[in-house]
């Protein structure tokens, strides 16, 4: 993911981000780029022509950072013919190899972990006055900004980070290894974001963290994430509030209820159960049984009766037998989940999980990832054509990759739905101004679409009068 540019002065310093990894690392480019706007840098979507190269990195997998190093590899000669190019590493990997970067990568000028990258601004004007390279992965760092708001992918949907870092310590992750422990932002500095944000055209937004459902760590109150989302219900202009991503043994009523009671709290629940089998979740430290998990399902969907549930999978954990993936397999058919991510082990140095012997094989690994995909596909089909004929709320993000003619966005359910622009069906109805029969004239707003059609991934359909 590489963020657009916001601004056209060509005598700025241009900056170049790419982002891997998740909605978090999604938001941190947005607040660099934010403290770089209010030093007088500029964004390029061209890396060629910029004076700044940054990528904000992913830790979770060892493909991830390779995949970084092979981006980095690639500039050394680039560097070699601007020697004022500035190439920084932020984010997890940052954190994970800190001068291990430098020492393979020495053309590059900055490493810069997961709680320093607010202070970018100062670090590369010290690169600049020095040529010297900086290493900056403190850990004991609070995160704490003010975000310029008006620096971000979407217009009308926002991520807003509510807590950051991780206790859990799973075996397999690396998270909180990178991430650092968990702290809590007040009540009162999300609900100014989020005011600011609505005031800028915002009309959904995100909440993030590694461990969402366990905010309010740290805080000296009794804020929790349902009280917190009491709260951002009542700012006006917001029509939907997510939440990602839920730990299921920090999961309680109080949050669901939450979900079902609230006007904007969307109908979705991102809650990762990584394993059907007890055996395998006892050994990645999960703190739940497979039955403690189904329990939660169930209370969802009773509160929720319209709720969508996703999950995350990991096949191939050392040790996992045939007849453990087979607990996953039926978890997965019994559950019915919208839609999964689902991934072959790979063992991460420092974790808990790296002393185990990775003694499943590749080739078993991807059968068995590869039965999971399936039967998803499956599922997620069967699920999405029993919309056809139904009516959807969609948040219209914008016109569709493949036909410009068509528009795209999201259910409350986190379905994605293609459809045609209502200016096709309803001219009449057309918006009077200059860009009338422009379909990116409905980008930000709401529309009911009428669902005819439907694969795995996608609804589609047509505007509804």
């Amino acid at each position: 993911m590489t963020i657009k540019p916001k601004t056209g002065n060509n005598n700025l310093p241009k900056v170049f981000i790419k982002t891997f990894g998740c909605q978090m690392n999604k938001l941190d480019s947005e607040l660099i780029f934010g403290s770089l706007v209010k030093k007088g840098y500029m964004l390029v979507s061209d890396e060629e022509i910029a004076d700044v190269i940054l990528f904000n990195t992913c830790s979770v997998r060892q493909k991830a950072e390779d995949k970084v190093y092979s981006q980095l590899g690639r500039l050394k000669k680039r560097k070699e013919e601007r020697p004022d190019l500035i190439i920084g590493v932020m984010g997890c990997m940052a954190q994970n190899e800190g001068e291990k970067i430098l020492e393979r990568m020495p053309h590059v000028s900055l490493v810069c972990g997961t709680r320093m990258f607010l202070k970018l601004p100062s670090f590369l004007e010290e690169i600049n006055r020095s040529n010297r390279q900086i290493l900056a992965i403190n850990e004991d760092v609070t995160v704490d900004y003010d975000r310029l708001v008006t620096q971000r992918l979407n217009r009308f949907s926002a991520f807003v980070s509510i807590m950051r870092g991780c206790d859990n310590y799973c075996s397999y992750c690396i998270v909180p290894y990178v991430r650092g422990r968990e702290f809590s932002r007040s009540v009162e500095d999300i609900v100014n974001e989020v005011k600011g944000l609505v005031d800028d055209g915002c009309k959904e937004i995100t909440l993030l963290g590694q461990n969402v459902n366990s905010y309010g760590k740290g805080l000296h109150s009794n804020s929790t994430l349902a009280t917190l989302l009491q709260k951002l219900d009542t700012v006006d202009g917001i029509e939907r509030i997510r939440f990602v991503t839920s730990h299921p043994k920090d999961m309680s009523k109080e949050i669901l209820e939450a979900v079902g009671e609230l006007r904007s709290v969307c109908e979705h629940l991102h809650m990762p159960a990584q394993s059907g089998s007890d055996r395998i979740l006892q050994k990645m430290r999960r703190f739940y049984t497979s039955s403690q998990y189904r329990e939660l399902i169930d209370m969802a969907r009773d509160l929720v009766p319209d709720i969508t549930i996703a999950s995350d999978f990991i096949v191939g954990f050392p040790g996992e037998s045939d007849d453990d993936f087979n607990d996953t397999v039926t978890l997965m058919k019994e559950v019915r989940y919208q839609n999964c991510f689902t991934f072959k082990y790979s063992p991460r140095t420092g974790t808990y999980a790296e002393k185990f012997v990775d003694d499943v094989t590749e080739e078993i690994k991807k059968k068995r990832n590869h039965i999971l995909l399936e039967l998803q596909s499956e599922i997620s089909t069967k699920m999405n054509k029993e919309k056809i004929g139904k009516s959807v709320e969609v948040l219209v993000e914008g016109t569709s990759k493949t036909d410009k003619s068509k528009l795209t966005g999201r259910t409350r359910q986190n379905q994605i739905v293609v459809f045609h622009s209502p200016e096709r069906f309803f001219p009449e109805h057309s918006i009077s101004d200059s860009r009338a029969g422009d379909p990116s004239s409905f980008i930000g707003k709401l529309v009911n679409v009428t669902i005819n059609d439907a694969t795995d991934l996608t609804l589609y359909g047509c505007v509804r009068e």
